[in-house]
Parts: C-alpha cells; structure tokens; sequence
C-alpha cells in the first residue's frame, strides 16, 4: 500500500517536494524511492527531523518495533495500519497529529477510495494538511473508527477480487477463441463502463437491463447463482475482517 500511495503522490498534479523511504532490511524502500525519485534512509530514526508526515504503513505487528525507532517523535502521521487503535497510536506518539486512513491500490492511478478516521475534538490544520495531501490520490470517506476495518474489509480488499473476476472473463474469453490482450480489454473496459453506471443505477436494475428473461446473460447469471457467487463474496469479507481484527 505505501508502494501505490508513493506512486499516485509521484504522479500527482501537485507532488510532494520530496519523499522518504525505510524499511526493515528488505530492500524495497530503495527500489521504491529508484521508481518514483525518492531517497531511501538506512533506519526509520532517520525520518523525524526530515519530514512533514510520516506513513505508518508496515505490518501491524511490527508497530511497537517502529514506534519504539522513532521514539515515538513525528511532525504528523498518517497510519494505514489494519487493527492498530487510535489509542495505541496516541499511547506511542503524545500529541502527534494523527489521521487513521484504510485506502485502496487505486490510490496509484489517484482513482483510489481512502476511508478516514475524523480525529476527535475537530480538524486542527495540520489534520487538514493530511487529508488535503490524502486527497490527491482519490475519494476520501469518514467512518466512525469502530467501522473502518469493515470499510476496509469491503473496499481496500475488492480490487483483488475484481481484479480476479476480470482475470477469469478474459480467460474464458481467450479459451473460447478471443485474442488475450483484446478479451482483457474488452473486460476492462466492460468494468470501467459498469462502475460509472453504477454510480446513477440500482445494482439490480443494471442487472436487469442486462438479463432479458431467457437471454444469454440470464444464463450466466443462473450459473452463477448455482455456484453460490453471492455467499462465497460475503464470506470472503467476513475472512478478510476476520484477519484485520485479529
């Protein structure tokens, strides 16, 4: 995630003058900052002075490790981290400006969805400065602190799973005889199309615009339905959730 939130800032109309990257010895923050013209730093303790915000983005369990790195001293923070408190960031950084966000990959091409935390008491204006630099990469959304892993659950992990139904139609259509690149493209598209409409159409209503009675997509929709498509989604939120929350 810190990958695709680098790379739509890098991409952005307005970047930021520069960004900084650490890691814990994997290397990744040094091909990072090679791809989009940052600067990576042998060691987290490093970022402080350097900075204006820094993203907490690494894997929740690691969090008192680079907590504890920092000193808990930061200008402001935006965490990204799934099943780490408010509290428990404010335990480890006193009075650091913070702003909980859950954004999903789209926030590489700025077409991302980043649900947000208000922080309580009001929007100071460095909370501000946080979500307008948020803001570049895509929609924010505010959800009560006690709902964003299920946000999270439903809209950061559903690329993956659109990227999987996009994958199997382009598939089904390069097995039936469709040249690959352009049965990717035509599903791509496809899904471009549909999620605008979405936005003015009723879900059930696109579907039935789409399925007349006897037709070919009412077909698909039965084999579909067969195979149970709608309950294995729903469990696979409530997995997802279930790994966040643990």
């Amino acid at each position: 995630m810190a990958a695709a939130m680098a790379r739509g800032w890098a991409g952005a109309d307005a970047p930021p003058e520069a960004m900084l990257f650490a890691d814990a010895g994997s290397g990744r923050a040094a091909a990072l900052a090679r791809e989009v013209g940052g600067e990576a730093v042998a060691s987290a303790a490093e970022l402080p002075p350097r900075s204006d915000v820094i993203v907490l983005a690494v894997k929740p369990a690691a969090f008192d490790a680079v907590a504890a790195e920092l000193k808990g001293e930061a200008p402001a923070l935006i965490s990204v981290l799934a099943g780490v408190s408010g509290a428990r960031i404010e335990q480890a950084f006193r009075g650091v400006p913070t702003v909980l966000a859950m954004p999903n990959v789209a926030v590489e091409v700025r077409l991302g969805v980043t649900c947000y935390v208000p922080p309580p008491g009001g929007d100071s204006a460095k909370t501000e400065e946080l979500l307008e630099l948020l803001g570049r990469l895509g929609t924010l959304v505010p959800v009560e602190e006690d709902q964003i892993e299920l946000a999270g659950a439903v809209m950061s992990c559903s690329p993956a799973y659109v990227a999987l139904v996009s994958e199997a139609l382009a598939h089904a259509g390069q097995q039936e005889g469709l040249d690959p690149a352009l049965s990717h493209e035509l599903v791509v598209d496809a899904l471009a199309g549909t999620a605008e409409l979405l936005r003015t159409r009723d879900p059930a209503a696109v579907r039935r615009a789409v399925a007349s009675p006897g037709g070919a997509t009412e077909a698909g929709l039965d084999v579909l339905a067969d195979r149970e498509l709608v309950a294995a989604i729903h469990e696979a939120v409530e997995a997802s959730l279930g790994r966040m929350r643990r």
